[in-house]
């Protein structure tokens, strides 16, 4: 696990498919010196203006946590201090995040890494203006991601699933049902209240500790006009919660940032 003495080091998600990537955790040791990627040398030297004698940190997004201490800057060179593993949560956050317009889903997502949201699902809601393209939007997302992991410090980056069409919401819905999931829907006129919700989460994590299955707890987050009473109705019928976050009607970009935080909280993330 992270230090808090370490937390103020930059963090900077190191991309696996390249070669000049450093090695696994397993395969690397104190002492040791590593070559930083070109990427990474320029926002660290370059941008951040990172000197010899200055800590830092390395990812590859999926749990890996390299410390380390610049020696050779102008070339790029890091003294590996020690890495390690960070645990993957056995209850997961998940935000389902309707495509909005005027980048109000990006807000969105980004707020949520920064909280610490395992996985973004992105919806093409029925009343989605903004529409998914394939090879723009997704890089888009997956940039936003990084960004906002690197910014919290996150060893883990969350994990961008497909864009899903209204049945494909659904099918996530069912598997969340069978697997002892739980999914949330947030909706202005909805009677379950957040204290309701918080009893769920409280059940579900008692869960996870007693039997150490993954389980994940979504939230479903529709565009500015709202999720339509048909996909409300459905996504009742296949096994989701609908419930309302409180008298105000938030943002598409703030309502599941909102919703992540009291549960990040409930879980016991926030200390």
């Amino acid at each position: 696990m992270c230090s808090l003495e370490a937390m103020t080091d930059p963090l900077f998600i190191l991309d696996t498919s390249r070669e000049d990537t450093p090695m696994a955790s397993d395969e690397l040791h104190a002492g040791w010196n590593v070559n930083l990627p070109a990427s990474v040398r320029r926002h660290a030297v370059q941008s951040m203006r990172l000197t010899d004698g200055d800590s830092l940190q390395l990812s590859d997004g999926a749990g890996l946590r390299i410390h380390a201490e610049l020696v050779d800057a102008a070339n790029g060179v890091a003294r590996v201090l020690s890495a390690g593993q960070d645990e993957r949560p056995v209850t997961r956050l998940s935000l389902i995040q309707a495509l909005a317009k005027t980048g109000h889903d990006e807000q969105a997502i980004d707020m949520a890494t920064q909280i610490g949201v395992d996985d973004v699902v992105p919806w093409q809601a029925a009343r989605s203006i903004a529409k998914w393209k394939p090879g723009r939007t997704d890089v888009k997302w997956r940039g936003t991601l990084i960004a906002a992991s690197e910014q919290s410090r996150r060893s883990w980056v969350p994990q961008l699933g497909d864009c899903v069409n209204g049945k494909g919401l659904l099918a996530i819905c069912r598997r969340s049902s069978v697997h002892g999931g739980l999914m949330l829907v947030l909706h202005q006129d909805a009677t379950t209240s957040w204290n309701e919700v918080e009893d769920h989460v409280g059940a579900l994590t008692q869960r996870c500790l007693a039997d150490g299955r993954e389980r994940t707890i979504s939230v479903v987050v529709g565009p500015e006009g709202g999720i339509s009473d048909e996909e409300i109705g459905s996504m009742k019928d296949a096994g989701a919660r609908v419930c309302v976050l409180g008298g105000n009607i938030l943002r598409a970009s703030l309502a599941g940032p909102v919703a992540l935080t009291l549960l990040a909280r409930t879980l016991g993330r926030f200390r």
